[in-house]
């Protein structure tokens, strides 16, 4: 059970590592928060919340980052929903109007509209057609959580195997949910350092789409979330 103290710094820790992509450390933390606690004591909760299997030390001496365990505990129980802005919707909205007056496939569209307000990689696709779509490889690619030529080649096998591993992800979701899937929960991608946040939804000629986007575990989850949301909304209308 962790005191309210030690929820707002693991919250802190994880909303920095997500814009910086760097260890976090406890000097940071006081120098840029309120915490109105000693360096010392800091330190120790910090050390406390590794303990519990939220937080890791990548090396000796350095900040913390977040676990798969931590950012699940974030995701379930600190992190604020998050609605996309009226200027958002409106934005989303006009380029789906759009794409679809050019007559492009929905699930082609799908992907590059998400990929696109996500800058991450995007996944879309009627699971009775048995075909799928993704867009957003360049954007995902950019991120500095993926310059090692091992992380390049696993994400690359994904899309490579994704008609072949997509019944994983079917499995792992169920309609009318948006499911999160953190690191190694993650069935499309044998690594630790991507996540998925993935729904399942009927159309109005009760066709099933999928839709998903796959980012860095230190991905905005609400923000994301909020966008397959709203996608599935506009789907089903």
């Amino acid at each position: 059970m962790l005191t309210n103290r030690q929820e707002k710094i693991l919250e802190k820790v994880i909303r920095e590592y997500t814009k910086n992509a760097e260890p976090i450390g406890s000097q940071y933390l006081l120098s840029k928060y309120d915490f109105a606690i000693s360096g010392a004591t800091m330190r120790s909760e910090l050390a406390a919340l590794e303990k519990m299997g939220l937080l890791y030390q990548p090396y000796t001496s350095s900040g913390r980052i977040p676990t798969d365990k931590g950012y699940r505990f974030y995701v379930n129980d600190l992190m604020k929903r998050r609605m996309l802005t009226r200027n958002e919707q409106m934005k989303l909205h006009e380029e789906h109007l759009k794409l679809k007056a050019q007559n492009r496939r929905l699930a082609r569209t799908t992907a590059k509209l998400l990929a696109a307000f996500s800058k991450n990689l995007a996944i879309s696709g009627l699971i009775e057609d048995d075909e799928y779509f993704q867009a957003g490889i360049k954007s995902l690619l950019s991120q500095p959580d993926f310059h090692a030529i091992d992380e390049i080649c696993k994400i690359v096998e994904v899309l490579d195997y994704l008609d072949d591993n997509i019944e994983n992800l079917i499995k792992k979701t169920r309609e009318g949910r948006t499911e999160t899937l953190i690191g190694r929960e993650n069935p499309l991608m044998d690594s630790e350092d991507c996540s998925l946040v993935v729904s399942r939804c009927r159309l109005s000629n009760r066709k099933n789409v999928l839709i998903a986007i796959m980012g860095p575990k230190r991905m905005e989850y609400a923000k994301n979330i909020s966008l397959i949301n709203y996608v599935s909304k506009l789907l089903k209308e």
